[in-house]
């Protein structure tokens, strides 16, 4: 799909359903699926399901992200993320909703290509993950002066990364979403940028409510809040399932104080070492900080496998890419601070972790990457 379809008038007012990622089944009649966008996930079963948006739900949050961000008439939008992930669609919608312009990156990554681009092109607000930013981050590159805001999204951009990516002009703002919810559900301001880069706490926009469960759990409510799934059947019917609550119970455990969010990790994520929780994620942005934003996100990984004494042991992975200096550098000063149950196996190399468009870690995928190496080494 050609992203300027997307600042047009008449995409926003058809009534028939669009959806990325192929459908092989005839939608149901159901009212709510119509004026709707059909973002295509994973389900929990591998299965492919779609999260249902209402165009109005997706305008909605573009005009509180635009508000948020201060972007008007004048401003430009800079899309380098893909279309068919809520991010990258985002984008092309706050163009519409602000009436400005939208320019759009025209090939594959590359960090000094794309700062040469924004300037070129007077981009003033985009939005990228934490990979991107390591990248420019990593080139040394300067960002342009016609930059206002970059909306860090899809991962945790760690403190480090995030302070030397300032410090070179990058004006880079945490922020917290899903596709359930049109996007982003909490987006660092614009003030922000006048201190150091702290990846948490990042506040609510105002469209939002939430509050957290007993467990520890994020429930959201508000205006771009999704409709509903549609999942297809074992015989190949598509069948829609609507979301009728009011509240949204996430998978996400969060810190919240006042209308300021801390997330901690998905609740599904977490495994039990020697009879303790553990979040592996929770590692992996800790050899982050060790290593001083040396270690990229997405390169590596903590892998949880099974063990028959301990439940689970903790092996890190990593890209082959990485000098081994860095690894054993955060992995020694790592061993030094954690307690038996969080200690980790000696580090796997892979040729690459399997990751999402996003560059997010696509960790079935590597469970079933790490089984093959080890049948092939033993």
């Amino acid at each position: 799909m050609d992203p300027a379809l997307l600042t047009q008038p008449s995409f926003w007012a058809a009534r028939e359903p669009f959806s990325f990622g192929k459908l092989t089944a005839p939608l149901p009649d159901d009212p709510l699926l119509q004026g709707s966008v059909l973002f295509e996930t994973s389900g929990s079963t591998g299965k492919p399901k779609w999260i249902v948006l209402s165009k109005a739900a997706l305008l909605t949050s573009a005009s509180a992200v635009n508000a948020h961000l201060e972007v008007s008439p004048s401003s430009c939008w800079g899309l380098a993320l893909p279309l068919h992930h809520v991010g990258g669609f985002g984008v092309a919608a706050r163009a519409l909703d602000a009436g400005c312009r939208l320019e759009i990156y025209p090939q594959r990554w590359d960090a000094p290509a794309f700062a040469s681009w924004l300037e070129n092109n007077h981009v003033t607000h985009s939005s990228l993950v934490p990979t991107q930013v390591h990248d420019l981050v990593r080139h040394r590159l300067r960002a342009p002066a016609c930059l206002r805001a970059i909306v860090v999204g899809g991962g945790h951009l760690d403190a480090a990364t995030g302070q030397a990516a300032r410090e070179l002009g990058w004006p880079v703002l945490a922020s917290y979403g899903m596709t359930e919810a049109a996007s982003q559900i909490a987006t660092q301001g614009l003030d922000s940028l006048t201190s150091g880069y702290q990846p948490f706490p990042i506040p609510l926009l105002p469209h939002w409510q939430a509050r957290v469960t007993t467990c520890g759990l994020l429930e959201i409510a508000g205006p771009a809040l999704f409709s509903g799934y549609l999942m297809l059947k074992d015989d190949g019917a598509s069948v829609f399932s609507a979301h009728a609550s009011p509240w949204y119970l996430t998978s996400d455990r969060v810190l919240l104080e006042g209308n300021q969010l801390t997330p901690l990790g998905r609740a599904d994520h977490l495994v039990k070492v020697l009879g303790e929780l553990v979040d592996p994620e929770e590692i992996e942005r800790e050899l982050c900080a060790l290593s001083q934003g040396s270690l990229a996100v997405g390169t590596f990984a903590i892998l949880a496998v099974p063990d028959s004494r301990a439940g689970q042991r903790l092996v890190p992975v990593f890209e082959k890419k990485i000098p081994p200096e860095i690894v054993a550098a955060a992995l020694d000063e790592y061993a030094r601070r954690a307690p038996g149950f969080r200690r980790l196996q000696l580090p796997c190399w892979m040729d690459s972790i399997p990751k999402s468009p996003l560059g997010k870690i696509l960790r079935v995928d590597l469970s079933m990457s790490y089984g093959n190496h080890n049948s092939g080494n033993s």
